[in-house]
C-alpha cells in the first residue's frame, strides 16, 4: 500500500513489522490477556495520532479516566487533547433528568437500551469531533450487552462500515475473557495483532507479538519480542537476514599474539563467525579479549556482551594479561554490555545488535558466553534459528563474531548445553590435560572455513606476561581427551622446556 495509505502506530519496530503501518479508514483488532499491554499500545497509537495534529478519540468501558490517567503517567504521558469517553457517561445518558436511573422498562431488555445509548453516544462524539483515529477498550462489554453472536456480529460490521464511512482508523481491544476464540471479529476486522505474555521458570515473562492477519500489506510474519517499558511498548522484529546484506572486502583480522594468529593461519576474517569452546577457566574469555583489545587498537568499533560475569572482572582479568579494556572504554572504541538472561529476550539482544552495527559502525562482535545465551531461551530447540539468522546477518554485514561456548566437565570426555559448531566458520578448542604431575592447558583450531590453518595441538599458559602459545605437543597423543599418553624423551620434551 502507498505510504500515504498506512496510519503509523507510534509503537517502534511495530511499524516495521507492519511494512509501515496499520491501513487507514479500517477496524484493526488489538487481541490478549489481561496485562500483555494494549492500553498501552493504543495509547501510543492516540499519541502518534495527536502529534502528526489528528483529532483523537478513547472509548473506555472497562476503565475509569483516572485509570487512564494513571497509566499515562507511568509512562511520563500526557493524554490532554485527546477526547475520552468513559462507562460513566453511558450510565449518565441512561439516567433521567434528575441524574437517577431509569426505571426498568418491561418493553426492551436493559441490554438492548444500553447498547442503542452506548452506540448512539460514540457515533454522536465522532460526528461532532470528527476524529481520525479511534479506540474502543474492550470488546468484552460490548460482546455481553449483545448477549447473542447475531446481534454482535451484525453490530460490530455497523461499527466497521460507519467508522470507514467517516474515515476513522480504529482500534478495537479485546482481552479474550469470553469462550474460546472470538472468530466474529477476526472475520469482520480489517487487521489483527496479537500480544502474549508466557511466564518462564525464572525471570520476567517472555512477551511476544504476532500479525495474524492485515489485508493488503505484507507484514512479517512470526513472533517478535516485545518489552513494556517507562515509555510504552517496544517490539523488536524478527531478524531476518536476507533482508540485509552489505558488500564488503575479505579482510584478515589479527589478534595481537604473533604465536596464536600463526596457529590460525594469519587470524581471523571479517565476515565470519568464530567458535571457541572448551571448559570452564581453560583461556576462552581471554583468547576473545585479545580479539577485541586488537580491533580497538586498530580503531575499529567492538561490542561485547557479557553473560556470566561482570565487566569489572572483564576488564581486571585483561589487565592482569597485559591487555588494556579500560582505556578503550573510555575513549568509546569498546563497548561492554551486561546482559542478565532472566531479564532479556533473544529477539532483544539481537536488536541490541544490529543497533550496534547500524548505528555505531561496529566491526567486532563479542558474546560471552553462548551459555547464557541458552539460559535466555524458554524453548531450546529454537536457539539455532535464533543464532542462525543473527550470524548471517552479522556475516552479511561484514562483522566478525567471536563466541564463548563453555563445556560440561573439566578433564575427560565433555559435553555441551546445545551444538552450534555446524553454524561457525572456525571452530578453537581449548582443553586441559595431565602431563608430568601437573595440569596444562592445550589449543587446537579444529575448522577454518574462511583459510587455512595450522593442524597442530600446542600448550597454552597464561600469566602476568601475556597468553603464550607454545610448540605443538609432538611428543604427546591424546592431549584433547585429558589425559594423554607420552611418546618422547626425558622430561616430556617440549613440554618440559
Amino acid at each position: 500500500m502507498a505510504s500515504q495509505e498506512l496510519c503509523s502506530t507510534g509503537v517502534p519496530g511495530l511499524d516495521d513489522v507492519l511494512a509501515g503501518g496499520l491501513p487507514r479508514a479500517c477496524l484493526h483488532l488489538i487481541e490478549g490477556n489481561p496485562g500483555v499491554g494494549k492500553t498501552t499500545l493504543a495509547m501510543q497509537f492516540l499519541l502518534e495520532g495527536r502529534r502528526r495534529g489528528e483529532s483523537c478519540l478513547y472509548v473506555t468501558l472497562s476503565e475509569s479516566r483516572r485509570e487512564l490517567d494513571t497509566v499515562a503517567a507511568s509512562h511520563r504521558w500526557d493524554l490532554s487533547g485527546i477526547t475520552i469517553i468513559e462507562l460513566a457517561a453511558v450510565e449518565r445518558a441512561l439516567g433521567g433528568k434528575d441524574g437517577n436511573p431509569r426505571p426498568p422498562t418491561t418493553l426492551f431488555h436493559s441490554a438492548d437500551v444500553e447498547l442503542t445509548h452506548l452506540l448512539k453516544l460514540i457515533f454522536d462524539e465522532i460526528q461532532r469531533t470528527k476524529p481520525q483515529r479511534v479506540v474502543i477498550d474492550s470488546l468484552s462489554e460490548m460482546r455481553l450487552l449483545t448477549q447473542s453472536p447475531l446481534r454482535y456480529r451484525r453490530e460490530m460490521l455497523n461499527l466497521k462500515q460507519r467508522m470507514g464511512g467517516v474515515g476513522c482508523t480504529v482500534l478495537v481491544l479485546d482481552d479474550r475473557t469470553g469462550t474460546g476464540t472470538d472468530i466474529q471479529v477476526h472475520s469482520i476486522v480489517h487487521g489483527a495483532i496479537s500480544l502474549d505474555a508466557a511466564p518462564l521458570k525464572y525471570g520476567v515473562y517472555r512477551r511476544t507479538l504476532s500479525v495474524t492477519k492485515v489485508r493488503g500489506v505484507r507484514f512479517r510474519e512470526g513472533n517478535h519480542d516485545y518489552v513494556i517499558e517507562t515509555g510504552g511498548v517496544r517490539v523488536f522484529p524478527r531478524l531476518i537476514a536476507a533482508d540485509h546484506h552489505t558488500p564488503f572486502r575479505k579482510k584478515l583480522a589479527k589478534s595481537g599474539n604473533a604465536e596464536f594468529d600463526e596457529l590460525l593461519g594469519g587470524g581471523l576474517h571479517y565476515g565470519t563467525s568464530n567458535l571457541l569452546i572448551g571448559p570452564a577457566g581453560s583461556g576462552k574469555t581471554t583468547l576473545a579479549s585479545l580479539f577485541a583489545h586488537a580491533a580497538a587498537e586498530r580503531g575499529e568499533k567492538v561490542s561485547y556482551y557479557v553473560f556470566d560475569e561482570t565487566i569489572g572482572t572483564l576488564v581486571e582479568r585483561a589487565a592482569d594479561m597485559g591487555l588494556d579494556l579500560a582505556k578503550h572504554v573510555e575513549a568509546g572504541r569498546l563497548d561492554i554490555g551486561q546482559m542478565d538472561p532472566a531479564q532479556i529476550s533473544p529477539g532483544q539482544l539481537a536488536w541490541k545488535i544490529r543497533q550496534a552495527v547500524e548505528t555505531q559502525g561496529t566491526r567486532v562482535v563479542v558474546l560471552d558466553s553462548l551459555n547464557g545465551y541458552v539460559n535466555s531461551m524458554p524453548q531450546e530447540e529454537f536457539l539455532h534459528l535464533h543464532l542462525h539468522e543473527l550470524l548471517s546477518y552479522l556475516s552479511q554485514q561484514g562483522v566478525m563474531t567471536v563466541m564463548v561456548l563453555a563445556q560440561h566437565g573439566l578433564i575427560g570426555p565433555m559435553g555441551t548445553p546445545i551444538d552450534v559448531s555446524y553454524l561457525a566458520d572456525s571452530v578453537i578448542i581449548t582443553r586441559f590435560f595431565e602431563a608430568l604431575g601437573s595440569i596444562r592447558k592445550a589449543i587446537s583450531i579444529i575448522k577454518k572455513r574462511s583459510g587455512p590453518h595450522e593442524a597442530a595441538v600446542r600448550e597454552l599458559s597464561m600469566g602476568t606476561g601475556g597468553v603464550k602459545v607454545g610448540p605443538p605437543l609432538s611428543e604427546f597423543q591424546g592431549v584433547l581427551t585429558g589425559v594423554p599418553s607420552y611418546l618422547g624423551g626425558e622430561r616430556g620434551g617440549a613440554l618440559g622446556r
